[in-house]
């Protein structure tokens, strides 16, 4: 862009053109800046479905072999194994599930905080807000009037009647 100061008069054409660019440019910008926003707001919340699936494949999947596998240790670890008895089976059973529960709570926990990080493009609606005050602020440049050519046109019509 040239300097105003310079001395050189540039044309209503070539002020549009610059305009015209220099708006194209800040157009394209802002897009750029929504763009990469939004594009680390789909990596957190990719992310987050994610951890959500993985916690209801944990829970769907692994919940008859891991409840069957804990329930036994726990039996054996109250002393079922060498024939005191230990707790009841039912009971056994009971907790297997329950810390099931507690692991799927976990991960869904996880999830819903990498949900809640996912924000909308703030600098991109900041920026355009920003724009869109200044575009309704601007007002345009004042025109010299037109009456000395009018009158020059008039005077020059009269002379010659």
């Amino acid at each position: 862009m040239s300097d105003p100061f310079d001395g050189t008069e540039r044309s209503l054409g070539q002020l549009v053109a610059s305009a015209t660019a220099e708006m194209s440019a800040l157009v394209h910008d802002e897009i750029a800046l929504a763009k990469a926003e939004l594009r680390q707001d789909v990596k957190r919340g990719a992310l987050g479905s994610i951890m959500g699936i993985g916690a209801l494949v944990v829970l769907l999947f692994s919940l008859p072999m891991l409840s069957f596998a804990l329930a036994y240790a726990i039996n054996t670890w109250t002393g079922g194994h060498n024939g005191n008895g230990g707790w009841n089976l039912v009971w056994c059973f009971l907790l297997s599930f329950a810390f099931n529960v507690l692991l799927a709570g976990l991960l869904g926990a996880i999830a819903v905080a990498k949900f809640k990080k996912v924000k909308p493009p703030e600098k991109s609606i900041a920026s355009a807000k920003q724009t869109a005050a200044i575009m309704q602020n601007a007002k345009p440049h004042p025109r010299p009037e037109q009456r000395p050519a009018l009158e020059k046109a008039a005077a020059v019509a009269r002379s010659s009647v």
